[in-house]
């Protein structure tokens, strides 16, 4: 098992908490049509969403989509991330050519590559804090938040001991160039609503 693994599979030994329990707690629970449901440093965070989030979450995916086949571009896809009780269910993932599910079920954080979180406002802190750092740590080579609040994307790059040292950020209606990246694509966002 590696470092990143072992960090991915840690757990409250003294109360048997891992993601595996919280997730099965969860979906025995009546949680809301349209709400996402994530867990973050063993917090469980609830998103409903709206119209603008997922008008956003589909531009992506279908941007996504012209250079990568469908079984590669996830949204809403659970992935365990290092840190203490990391569930993302990101809004539009990347996964590495050739990338699958081991037995447990779930897709592994080093095969994903691209990772874009568009923000709600409950949940904002998360995406700009404690998800940025877990993404930082699994070495996730691209990370995009587009924030509808304030009209703008940011893009984090180049990963290193849970930091992004590489930062750009433009306002809605600026091509995002990652042609640069693993990702080796411009991103239009002049359509992307803002809330």
């Amino acid at each position: 098992m590696t470092v990143l693994e072992d960090r991915i599979e840690m757990a409250d030994e003294s109360k048997g908490l891992t993601l595996d329990v919280l997730f099965e707690q969860l979906e025995r629970m009546p949680v809301p049509e349209g709400y996402k449901v994530e867990i973050v440093e063993g917090a469980i965070f609830m998103s409903p969403q709206r119209d603008t989030h997922w008008e956003i979450i589909a531009d992506l995916y279908e941007q996504l989509r012209t250079k990568y086949p469908r079984k590669r571009v996830k949204s809403d896809v659970r992935v365990d991330y290092p840190g203490k009780l990391n569930g993302f269910a990101s809004d539009v993932t990347l996964m590495a050519e050739g990338a699958s599910k081991p037995e447990t079920g779930y897709w592994r954080c080093r095969d994903v590559q691209f990772v874009a979180e568009v923000i709600s406002k409950g949940t904002a802190a998360n995406d700009y804090g404690p998800k940025k750092t877990a993404y930082a740590l699994a070495e996730v080579a691209v990370y995009l938040i587009v924030d509808p609040y304030q009209g703008k994307c940011h893009l984090y790059t180049q990963p290193k001991d849970g930091e992004y040292f590489a930062e750009l950020s433009v306002i809605f209606g600026t091509d995002i160039d990652m042609t640069n990246t693993i990702v080796d694509l411009t991103l239009k966002t002049d359509e992307f609503p803002r809330d």
